[in-house]
């Protein structure tokens, strides 16, 4: 565990990058598709285009925002490090530059977005149609079987000559298509509408009847496809290895270890609310909706924007007992095994704290499905008190704890208590929980103390690192 909070950094200096695979040199029009990219910001006549790319991408950025700049007139912004993670647009950052419309490049969790305009590019990688066709072949030798073909969105332009091969073979075969935004109106009887993907469903028993063949490397996409569509058997085509596989992951095991975590919700009496996303659209939405349960299920919330999360920024909150992240569909699955407390989606907090809600064997990754008017959007039921609470006992500590939702304490107190004076001028300041107890602790982080150290020439300081000083167990002079 220690090693997750502090290191001598030789692990960073000796690490091995590995680099995805780069984009031909002699087709960078082709493999970002600029003729598309500069007819869409003529066409909507922008002037401050900001053009994000992930890392892997990130070397032929100036030469792309070149080339833009020449076909279309406009100023190009080069957006290298995101907020949060690569796969959601940053519009907070394209606000920064003052620019009109985003150009997002590279691989893309298609949340849709708030404010600004946006192209996807997701970058045309090869795909060796022979090697896919015959994998599939191996994998489903019954030409009967009903399978739905997704792929990660950097493979959807091929998608169209694969299912040239392989429908003529197999008659229930069905192909997902791309979808960029919320398409209009509700999904018909019949069609799923989930993750960026759009597809019909035939089969009588309903998409639990279907398998699913997924073409691209593993990842997060694959996790949460896996995970919201547990009751179907899943395979997939790696295209850098040319190697198909039945999916190994014990879906069961990790369904039980998230649901771990929603007891460990119960339990948790300080929930830290972490903002991992400022531009998927109805984040505060969802942010509101998680400050009222927890006030109506008893415990104390405090919402944090750090950045990209790691063990070593959340164990500066020692006081939270678990964690929730609200985030993309991706990146909301976060392995939280080397943090020091837990960290828990949306939905699992909805299980922990909403009465109403019972677990069904549907899990929903998508945060925009809790709120209301969306598919699973379960209303919070009326305040019971205490004396007529059933009990409940923690399966993980063995203690009676409250499983009931409460009223709104806030319209319990007067107004007036929020305020106080401050200092002799009589001017006002807000009470604050988290303040009033960040004053009792020790230790409160760096202060600037202008104006209170006295003015000293620099000396010579320790030497070395934290667990052990050069000078370590020599009295100081």
């Amino acid at each position: 565990m220690a090693t997750a909070f502090s290191s001598d950094g030789e692990a960073a200096l000796r690490r091995e990058l590995g680099l995805a695979a780069a984009a031909p040199r002699g087709d960078l029009d082709g493999f970002y598709e600029m003729g598309r990219a500069a007819a869409f910001v003529r066409g909507g006549g922008f002037r401050k285009v900001a053009l994000q790319f992930p890392d892997e991408l990130l070397a032929d950025a100036a030469t792309v925002a070149a080339r833009m700049e020449a076909a279309t007139g406009a100023e190009m912004y080069v957006l290298g490090d995101t907020t949060y993670g690569s796969c959601c647009v940053d519009e907070v950052a394209a606000e920064h530059a003052g620019a009109e419309a985003v150009l997002h490049y590279g691989p893309a969790c298609l949340s849709p977005c708030r404010k600004l305009p946006v192209l996807h590019i997701f970058g045309q990688q090869p795909l060796d149609i022979r090697r896919c066709t015959e994998a599939f072949r191996e994998l489903y030798p019954d030409r009967q079987t009903r399978v739905v073909v997704l792929s990660d969105v950097v493979y959807a332009h091929v998608m169209g000559e694969l299912e040239q091969q392989l429908c003529p073979e197999y008659p229930n075969i069905v192909f997902s298509r791309v979808v960029c935004g919320d398409p209009p109106g509700p999904a018909p009887p019949g069609e799923v509408r989930q993750f960026g993907r759009q597809f019909p469903v035939e089969a009588l028993g309903g998409l639990q009847d279907c398998a699913m063949f997924y073409v691209g490397a593993e990842g997060l996409a694959l996790t949460s496809f896996m995970l919201t569509w547990n009751r179907c058997p899943f395979s997939s085509f790696d295209p850098a290895t040319g190697c198909g596989r039945r999916e190994t992951l014990n879906v069961n095991r990790a369904l039980m270890r998230r649901l771990y975590l929603v007891e460990r919700a119960r339990d948790a009496r300080v929930v830290g609310i972490l903002v991992g996303t400022l531009g998927v659209a109805g984040y505060l939405a969802v942010l509101q909706h998680l400050r009222e349960l927890l006030c109506r299920a008893g415990k104390r919330s405090y919402m944090l924007a750090v950045g990209k999360p790691n063990p070593a920024k959340l164990a500066n909150f020692l006081e939270v007992d678990i964690f929730v992240l609200v985030a993309c569909a991706q990146n909301t699955l976060l392995d939280s095994s080397e943090f020091y407390r837990p960290i828990v989606t949306p939905y699992e907090l909805e299980l922990a704290c909403n009465p109403a809600r019972e677990w069904t064997g549907n899990y929903f990754t998508d945060f925009r499905d809790l709120l209301p008017g969306a598919c699973a959007h379960v209303e919070l039921p009326p305040a019971v008190p205490a004396a007529e609470a059933i009990p409940d006992v923690s399966l993980i500590t063995g203690e009676m704890r409250a499983a009931h939702l409460c009223d709104h304490p806030a319209s319990q107190l007067p107004p007036s208590t929020a305020l106080a004076c401050r200092d002799q001028t009589r001017a006002l300041a807000e009470i604050s929980p988290a303040a009033s107890f960040l004053e009792s602790r020790s230790w409160r982080g760096l202060e600037q103390q202008l104006g209170q150290t006295p003015v000293s020439k620099a000396v010579q300081g320790r030497r070395g690192i934290a667990i052990a000083y050069e000078d370590e167990g020599h009295e100081q002079p």
